[in-house]
């Protein structure tokens, strides 16, 4: 490879080190997102079939994510596809560039990261929508109960309450209020709202009105326990999560942001070798 090359790739890793570490230390960003093609759900189709169908947990990882863009599992696999394809073309030429026996590596390690960055960004949805329900639940139980002490039944506050809130969990609320509405069972639609919020708080809760309504309890106090309940998880997850804030950012800074300056200094330093600059370090 040539020397020329030695300060741009420098610098070009410098900057993606960088990148990923300022991603790291930032918090998430909701991205409104709209919907794809029926050109996309036809080639995710074939795409699917053609490898024996699409992973059977995809529609569950979907519905957790809060199937952003109304995404569908075709129309997912055929993201997956066609990165792995643009990451190929990627990956060859960057190969070009990059120096030593690293060139089969990168060719072949771009189409398998384009592949699944899909499931990372899923995953990383699907979290985030997590903890904003965990943030949400336990007002919003206490709402609801306050809602069906005042003579509500359990489906009208469900949809009152989602209606006056904001969020993945008072979007939920309100979807199942409008099912209940149409004539869809309660519990039925109590379980799969699971389905879409499978955190083990909406399950606890989900079971514990089933019971309430089974055995004829008043739900009032069911709904306060299990806003009890929610708001010594939400503490706990609180102190957990501060716990391994401080190890994390220095793991990022350490492994990530210092390795980055490191990188741009040394491609200073190249630049004004190959130059033959009296000057060791430009400025």
């Amino acid at each position: 490879m040539s020397t020329g090359f030695v300060a741009p790739l420098l610098a070009l890793a410098a900057a993606g080190l960088a990148g990923a570490g300022v991603a790291l230390l930032l918090p998430a960003r909701r991205v409104r997102s709209r919907p794809l093609s029926r050109v996309l759900g036809a080639v995710g189709g074939r795409l699917a079939r053609g490898r024996g169908g699409a992973p059977s947990d995809l529609t569950d990882r979907i519905a957790a994510a809060g199937r952003p863009g109304r995404l569908g599992a075709w129309e997912l696999m055929a993201i997956k596809g066609v990165g792995a394809i643009a990451g190929g073309f990627l990956g060859l030429l960057l190969s070009a560039l990059a120096p030593g026996r690293l060139g089969p590596l990168v060719a072949a390690a771009m189409p398998v990261a384009a592949f699944l960055a899909p499931d990372l960004w899923l995953h990383r949805r699907a979290a985030d929508r997590a903890r904003a329900v965990r943030r949400a639940l336990p007002a919003m139980l206490d709402l609801l109960r306050v809602t069906v002490e005042a003579g509500a039944s359990l489906p009208a506050a469900l949809e009152s309450v989602g209606r006056r809130s904001e969020g993945p969990l008072a979007d939920e609320w309100r979807g199942v209020g409008r099912e209940v509405a149409v004539g869809v069972p309660l519990g039925e639609a109590l379980t799969d709202m699971t389905g879409r919020l499978p955190q083990a708080e909406v399950r606890s809760l989900v079971s514990a009105l089933e019971r309430s309504l089974r055995h004829g309890a008043p739900p009032a106090e069911t709904l306060a326990a299990q806003a009890r309940a929610a708001r010594f998880d939400l503490r706990r997850r609180v102190r957990e999560d501060a716990a391994r804030a401080g190890p994390k950012m220095q793991l990022v800074v350490a492994l990530l942001l210092v390795p980055s300056v490191l990188l741009l200094v040394a491609a200073a330093l190249a630049a004004a070798l190959l130059d033959g600059s009296s000057d060791v370090l430009p400025i």
